[in-house]
């Protein structure tokens, strides 16, 4: 069957969405969360299927006989690869990740109500926070990328929640039993609700497990989609899941499930259902990806510095000290993109501490990650 990542440039540059329509053609994009593998054969015949047979209509009610099928899947999917026993009947569907994440603040919070975010943390969180008529709070990571209780204690001081990326984006870092449990008791404390994006939870690449927020806070509220690990992001749905003394998704307005749609659930679950061994391959993929990458910055580009991430498909890379950087000023991923053509996201988007930085993507072919690696490095040793 061959790597998901068998794939070509020709190939992908066929494809219309933002990463390939983005830029000019001359540009080799390695920005945005969209991966570029082959689709996994049950969503295609999932969705094929769904098309042929006219299966387009609304999703079905929760209370109907197949009101319960995405989070049937993805219970069956977490019970498999995390041992976690997921609360069927107290999910409810919301149309993605984002969307979700603010209906809930909404449950759990009043306009004006401080809601903590850890930068550097994926750009949306700030923007969302602020369109759901909230007050964004900073509570930074440490330097070693791991969360700052007192940063949090202070910033819990004048806030209701805090929306927690776990794993981090774009770090990779994941959150530790211990450390959930720390940032749960702190937030007790203050009387601050823990709202946690899990988008990347499939996506471990490290040797550390993935804790599942809601099995440590109790009162927590976590945000679920198959549509990272399973490059289905233009097919929206995703799923809150409550923790075991959270009871505000029973208030949550029937109107925001209207927004999911039925094929894209279509598409999940079949993921969720038939795709472990295709993301068993992927995640394989993302490690000699990794593995290539450090190789290749510690032999060619020893000044960049870099984490390897424990989950995520991204390089969160350092490169203030690398030549060109030093020598220009100049923002790398500025530098890049004019310079050699490559399109990585630019640090300080995702807060102050990412001055320096840049988001790599690390999900696509090895010749394409090499073409991307040249072109990093040619352009930062000038």
């Amino acid at each position: 069957m061959g790597s998901p990542f068998d794939v070509t440039p020709d190939e992908l540059r066929r494809r219309t969405s933002l990463k390939w329509r983005t830029y000019e053609p001359d540009v080799l994009p390695a920005f945005v969360a969209e991966m570029d593998v082959r689709p996994l054969e049950a969503v295609v015949d999932a969705v094929h299927r769904a098309m042929t047979t006219g299966d387009t209509g609304y999703e079905a009610e929760p209370t109907g006989p197949q009101g319960t099928a995405y989070a049937e899947a993805f219970a069956d999917f977490a019970a498999r690869r995390q041992g976690w026993d997921v609360p069927v009947e107290r999910t409810r569907l919301v149309p993605d990740v984002m969307l979700g994440a603010v209906e809930v603040l909404r449950l759990v919070t009043g306009p004006g109500d401080g809601v903590v975010i850890s930068p550097p943390v994926y750009p949306p969180f700030r923007a969302f926070v602020e369109h759901a008529g909230r007050r964004v709070v900073t509570a930074p990571l440490t330097p070693a990328g791991r969360l700052d209780l007192d940063a949090l204690d202070r910033a819990f001081a004048g806030a209701r929640a805090y929306l927690l990326c776990h794993p981090h984006n774009p770090t990779g870092t994941l959150h530790t039993a211990d450390e959930l449990r720390a940032l749960g008791e702190l937030a007790a404390h203050h009387g601050v609700r823990v709202v946690a994006d899990e988008i990347h939870a499939p996506l471990v690449v490290g040797d550390e497990p993935f804790v599942p927020t809601t099995t440590v806070i109790p009162d927590a509220i976590a945000l679920h989609s198959a549509s990272k690990a399973f490059h289905l992001a233009g097919l929206k749905a995703a799923i809150a899941v409550p923790g075991p003394a959270a009871r505000d998704l029973e208030r949550l307005p029937e109107i925001v499930r209207h927004g999911v749609s039925h094929v894209a659930s279509i598409a999940h679950q079949a993921a969720y259902r038939a795709g472990d061994a295709w993301l068993d391959d992927v995640r394989a993929g993302i490690r000699a990806n990794g593995d290539r990458t450090a190789a290749v910055l510690a032999e060619r580009l020893p000044e960049a510095r870099w984490d390897r991430p424990a989950a995520t498909y991204f390089a969160w890379l350092d490169l203030r000290a690398t030549p060109a950087v030093v020598a220009s000023g100049a923002d790398p991923a500025r530098l890049l993109l004019a310079r050699g053509r490559l399109a990585v996201n630019p640090g300080p988007t995702f807060g102050e501490a990412g001055d320096g930085h840049v988001r790599l993507n690390l999900a696509t072919a090895p010749s394409i990650l090499d073409d991307a690696l040249d072109r990093l490095v040619a352009t930062l040793t000038r």
